[in-house]
């Protein structure tokens, strides 16, 4: 009789009974939380839209243009990997793709052709992320990765700078085209704190205005999105190294006000030293990664060949990563159980 009722139990009773029996077992920290990647994603975005709006004014349809290339080029890329791996294209709406876009456009020069910027979306996916197993799972910053395939591909474009609309309607002499780092490194004239701060000088599309990257970089940290310790070690770190060299040699090394006003520092303290993959894990690591981040920036700074360097510092710390994570160990809780 038992065997009879057990045989006319609906099949979908069993499968419960079954699941209720089953044990999920994950990684910790094993906690529930109603954030999503998607809501940090478009977050991010939302941030950045200080920085859009200043570069649609400093350079126009160009910014807007850039943009469009690369998020066309990082989607394909995303939608053409989940279709290499059989996985679902539902990733292409969670905003990852959409962040390392808008982050690589913001990064470069306003005078790029678009198909080198759609490339360089494509390279930024596919090569950094697609290939490690997709979101999460990367060691090096996509979208530096992007761009460092460009200055290989295409050098003499990505160091080519133009006016800014206001510059060319107030009629301001060619030299203004090179950007503040590259004319302190050549003796060429230095730009007031005042247009640094408010992003009124040459450079790329979205890293020229410190007062748009305080707000949409502040406005993360606040909402918790953004780790404040990898954004201190950045700026920290940087600006005690430029203040050091500017009292050793201020006739050839600029303060480090200058410093924090120009170049990538505070987009890329904000927007970039901040991702989730490719800082450590621990508190402390990521204030040490942050701070390895800045050190490195302004050894390039003076004395690399390049007049900035935040490409390059992010990619170098990304590989150092895994031995931070390692050197970081936090302490369990109740301490080391004994062998």
């Amino acid at each position: 009789m038992s065997e009879a009722v057990e045989e006319a139990k609906p099949a979908p009773a069993k499968k419960e009974e079954e699941a209720a029996r089953e044990f999920l077992v994950s990684s910790a920290p094993h906690l529930a939380a109603t954030t999503t990647t998607r809501r940090i994603m478009f977050e991010v975005v939302f941030a950045m839209a200080p920085l859009f709006l200043v570069a649609i004014y400093m350079y126009r349809v160009s910014a807007v243009v850039l943009v469009v290339c690369t998020v066309a080029g990082c989607l394909l890329s995303e939608a053409v990997a989940n279709r290499i791996r059989g996985r679902s294209q539902s990733s292409l709406g969670d905003g990852s793709a959409v962040v390392t876009g808008v982050i690589l456009a913001f990064s470069l020069p306003p005078s790029l052709h678009p198909y080198m910027a759609f490339l360089g979306g494509v390279v930024a996916i596919a090569l950094a992320k697609a290939v490690f197993g997709g979101l999460g799972q990367n060691l090096f910053n996509p979208a530096m990765v992007g761009r460092a395939f460009l200055m290989i591909c295409f050098p003499a474009a990505m160091v080519t700078w133009t006016l800014t609309a206001p510059m060319r309607e107030a009629g301001v002499d060619a030299v203004s085209m090179a950007t503040p780092l590259y004319a302190a490194a050549k003796n060429l004239g230095l730009p007031a704190l005042s247009d640094l701060f408010l992003g009124n000088v040459g450079g790329c599309v979205g890293e020229t205005s410190t007062l748009a990257a305080l707000i949409g970089g502040l406005w993360l940290v606040f909402r918790r999105v953004a780790d404040w310790r990898p954004v201190v070690g950045v700026l920290g770190s940087a600006a005690i190294f430029a203040a050091i060299a500017h009292l050793i040699n201020p006739g050839e090394y600029e303060g480090p006000l200058f410093h924090l006003t120009s170049g990538a520092l505070m987009f890329g303290a904000f927007f970039i030293a901040t991702d989730y993959v490719g800082a450590p894990l621990s508190p402390i690591g990521r204030l040490l990664f942050g701070a390895g981040v800045g050190l490195l920036v302004m050894l390039i700074r003076l004395f690399g060949a390049y007049p900035e360097g935040f490409m390059f510092a992010i990619l170098i710390m990304n590989s150092l990563t895994p031995l931070i994570d390692r050197w970081t160990v936090p302490k369990p809780f109740g301490g080391h159980v004994a062998a």
